[in-house]
């Protein structure tokens, strides 16, 4: 039987910073997370004694590969140490995490350093949404978009609207909702940003369209920032948890894990979906190998959610693909407050990716550390009261990579 992985803690930058305008580089980022990590946790760096970053294009926004030879470079103690990249779009801080719970599951290592990073705001809009646009099928798709992801998810819109109907003013609450919460939040990057009376409407002037039926307030933010985590075996953990003056049982597990992968083109995937209740079966299933692995039968057994919203026509599909409503339903749990901070399962309490911030290859990691800290109380000013159980659901391209965590006590 694979062993247990244990969420010790971790640490997020403040996602509002611009790395660049205060001429840090991506190292200094990936700096700034560790040392917050070690810190907060109270662990050495000689403890650790593997290393996984979580990145999506450091060559082309900061024309530098082989971020695991950054890592080692970051510490003395960490020449030497195993460490290594991971790439899947925005899902590729999920696979540092589940790549070094696969080492802590072996029993190859007892503590690894898990960091995710994308370092974006030194370029022009224009050159970042090129950088992003490679994660789509360059050449195949989308090929008359100003920006790709905006028209790509405007399409996943028509596909929800073709299917069942959709009406703009629940896409929008949705973004409403992960910007109010993300005023609860120190590190997020909109937490001081204002918005009028029509910010949340079909108003061109008040928010522009970008591409298709997407506007400028349902669409994640472009963001310098870092995460860390450190995932930890039994043994090690009930070292630390002595040392650290608590009980073994209040350290969150990672108590489940999804993993998919569907074909890159959007349309490929729409088409393999006609016949299926869900627009991404696969995303489906990808939440529910989670759910199975962690014993979780019924999608309100969760006190919470931090998902994927880079538009809010992602969390308008993850809401119904999670179960809480019928597919195509997911309207619902939003008018009747299901999901708002105070409801019956709050999604993206931090602020989500609209709202926090959506350095691509930390989101993953981040999305973990945030689940860690609900379930330990520690979320300060958007906490959910009395969460035990938290998922977490991350995506890269127009949902090709899909990655789910149930992290719970």
């Amino acid at each position: 039987m694979p062993g247990d992985v244990f969420v010790l803690g971790g640490y997020q930058t403040d996602f509002a910073r611009n790395y660049s305008r205060d001429n840090k580089d991506i190292a200094v980022l990936m700096d700034d997370a560790v040392e917050g990590a070690l810190d907060s946790c109270k662990i050495e760096p000689r403890e650790i004694e593997t290393a996984h970053v979580g990145n999506f294009a450091g060559e082309l926004f900061c024309n530098q590969g082989i971020l695991g030879g950054v890592f080692a470079a970051l510490r003395p103690e960490f020449n030497g140490l195993p460490s290594g990249r991971h790439e899947a779009a925005c899902a590729s801080g999920s696979l540092a995490v589940l790549a070094a719970a696969a080492e802590i599951e072996a029993g190859r290592y007892n503590l690894a350093c898990v960091l995710g990073v994308e370092y974006m705001r030194n370029v022009p809009a224009k050159a970042a949404g090129e950088y992003l646009a490679v994660a789509a099928r360059t050449g195949h798709e989308f090929n008359d978009a100003t920006y790709v992801w905006p028209r790509a998810f405007s399409n996943l819109i028509d596909v929800y609207d073709e299917r069942y109907g959709v009406d703009y003013r629940h896409i929008a609450r949705i973004s409403e909702i992960n910007l109010e919460n993300a005023r609860r939040n120190p590190k997020a990057q909109t937490r001081a940003w204002s918005y009028g009376p029509k910010s949340f409407t079909e108003d061109d002037e008040a928010n522009p369209r970008i591409e298709g039926h997407v506007r400028r307030d349902d669409c994640a933010q472009v963001t310098d920032g870092a995460a860390t985590i450190f995932l930890a075996s039994r043994d090690y953990a009930e070292q630390w948890a002595r040392r650290s003056g608590i009980e073994l049982e209040r350290i969150p597990r990672i108590l489940g894990w999804g993993h998919r992968s569907a074909a890159i083109l959007f349309r490929d995937k729409i088409a393999n979906s006609r016949e299926q209740p869900q627009v991404f079966p696969h995303v489906r299933g990808t939440i529910e190998d989670a759910f199975r692995r962690a014993g979780v039968k019924y999608v309100f057994e969760l006190d919470a959610i931090e998902t994927h919203d880079c538009f809010a026509i992602t969390e308008y599909m993850a809401i119904d693909h999670f179960g809480i409503t019928a597919p195509g339903e997911a309207w619902k749990a939003v008018e009747d407050g299901t999901i708002a901070f105070g409801g019956r399962l709050p999604i993206n309490p931090s602020g989500g990716l609209i709202g926090l911030g959506h350095p691509v290859g930390a989101t993953g990691v981040r999305m973990v550390l945030d689940a860690a800290k609900q379930v330990t109380g520690t979320a300060r000013d958007y906490q959910v009261d009395g969460a035990n159980k938290v998922a977490a659901l991350n995506i890269g391209g127009t949902t090709t990579t899909t990655c789910c965590f149930v992290v719970g006590k």
